[in-house]
């Protein structure tokens, strides 16, 4: 099977990579309808009302979500989803009831947007982490990848239907049906085989102080800090795409229901391309999502300047692919180098900061959006990506030796040494000079030479320039 799609022959996961891509379809397709019932249904064009739903989503994600992690450490994670998939239906078909009567207000929206918001907070750690457990470790990259594929393959085709439903029979019936889509989830999990699972280590002896466990952990772990605050910021001001993408439709270009819909789509390309590249890396590094972040930041101010809906919509397709490269990144960075009997209380920490900062940023961006102009609620964020990725280099650079190169000949021509480059030119010259030191060792006893010790012989040119040799190669390896 292509490298791409590794991760698919295995059973359990293509149960859910299938029937995610059927429940994400639904998610988005909400996601649109929610907003465009408050921005031109409830509301005479208030972005900051759509901003205020959106804070009330992911409020929860702040008080909720560390324990979420802790219950996904401890327990059956399957178990968890049956409660949390079910309970995200049912308030879906509730919002689309109050819709279809003709009963609805924006305070009802605001009630829903949190209750969703709190059993969603709930859901998304075990969610995440029950990822590792369809694959064998050596795969979870590419099944990270290949999540982010279907979240992002639903992308491509929840927002579209979502704008042609709202032009058709309203907002109401997109609820609906997106509360019934989550019988596919819950089914998908019924289905599966518990023989076939990869169970994660759970905590031998757990204590009272998971959370700060889990804090104390991330400390200590100067890369985990790194990423999430570069994705926290970002994700904090610029990754409002449903509030910048509802104003601009709107505001500027004078845009329907249909127009705003096919935006999400058409950024879902761009985010699909980016999802299945991730999907054929090894592994990822931190390099990658501070790269990533910066790109981000540029093309989310070349997408604010775009004088027409048409440039715009060209345009936002390099955003979803900065975006989903630097989410998928950390998501595989973070999930790949965590211990597994704290990899739920580590990811609950990791989305408290990415959808926790939520609540702050999308009123910030919305009031900018109504106050300003709608332009400016896109440039805040492609400002804050560049400042925060250029800080993150520069933090880096110092704290970790990094050190860039740029080589003509060979490839690559650019070449970043960091930690973990230099820890394996280290192991490389250490098991040499080991293998080395045991070959004399084996002579010694033999009795076919007299070597005297290797502390009083002094190095020979050819071994110096041998090593440096090696040393060359592996850099060009690493990099």
């Amino acid at each position: 099977m292509n490298r791409t799609f590794h991760s698919l022959k295995f059973y359990n996961y293509r149960i859910w990579f299938f029937t995610a891509l059927v429940a994400n379809t639904g998610t988005w397709m909400q996601r649109v309808a929610q907003d465009w019932l408050v921005l031109a249904i409830l509301t005479d064009d208030n972005g900051f009302a759509v901003g205020v739903v959106t804070a009330l989503q992911f409020l929860p994600l702040l008080f909720f979500t560390p324990l979420a992690g802790v219950l996904a450490d401890r327990y059956d994670k399957r178990k968890i989803m049956y409660v949390t998939q079910g309970g995200m239906g049912l308030l879906a078909v509730g919002l689309g009831v109050l819709v279809l009567t003709g009963v609805a207000t924006v305070g009802h929206v605001y009630l829903f947007a949190f209750a969703l918001g709190t059993i969603s907070a709930i859901d998304t750690p075990p969610r995440q982490v029950f990822v590792s457990e369809l694959v064998p470790k050596k795969d979870l990259p590419n099944a990270v990848g290949l999540n982010s594929a279907s979240f992002n393959g639903a992308r491509l085709i929840g927002p579209g239907i979502a704008g042609l439903l709202i032009a058709i029979v309203g907002p109401g019936w997109v609820f609906i049906i997106n509360g019934v889509s989550f019988l596919a989830t819950i089914g998908g999990l019924i289905a599966m085989r518990p023989a076939e699972f990869h169970p994660s280590e759970r905590p031998a002896d757990p204590s009272k102080h998971q959370i700060r466990e889990a804090l104390a952990y991330v400390r200590h772990r100067t890369d985990i800090v790194v990423v999430m605050t570069v994705a926290g910021v970002v994700s904090c001001l610029g990754l409002n795409f449903q509030l910048t993408s509802a104003t601009m439709a709107r505001e500027v270009f004078d845009k329907s229901a249909g127009e705003y819909g096919v935006l999400g789509s058409i950024m879902a390309i761009g985010s699909l391309a980016g999802a299945l590249m991730a999907a054929r890396r090894s592994s990822s590094r931190v390099r990658l999502v501070v790269i990533a972040a910066f790109a981000f930041g540029v093309v989310a101010g070349i997408n604010a300047l775009m004088p027409t809906y048409e440039w715009y919509a060209v345009s936002v397709i390099a955003t979803g692919f900065a975006t989903l490269t630097m989410l998928t990144a950390a998501n595989t960075a973070i999930q790949t180098s965590v211990d597994p009997a704290i990899r739920g209380r580590v990811m609950a920490l990791y989305q408290v900061v990415l959808m926790g900062s939520t609540p702050i940023g999308a009123p910030i961006v919305g009031w900018i959006s109504e106050n300003i102009h709608p332009r400016w609620g896109i440039g805040v964020g492609s400002i804050s990506a560049l400042l925060v990725s250029f800080g993150a280099y520069l933090w880096v650079r110092k704290h970790w030796n990094v050190t860039v190169e740029y080589r003509r000949k060979g490839r690559p021509h650019l070449v970043i040494i960091g930690p973990a480059e230099q820890a394996t030119i280290e192991q490389r010259q250490a098991a040499r000079l080991m293998e080395e030191g045991a070959q004399e060792q084996a002579a010694l006893i033999e009795g076919r030479v007299a070597v005297p010790p290797r502390s009083m012989t002094p190095p020979e040119p050819e071994d110096l320039g041998r090593a440096s040799a090696e040393k060359s190669r592996c850099e060009a390896d690493c990099a």
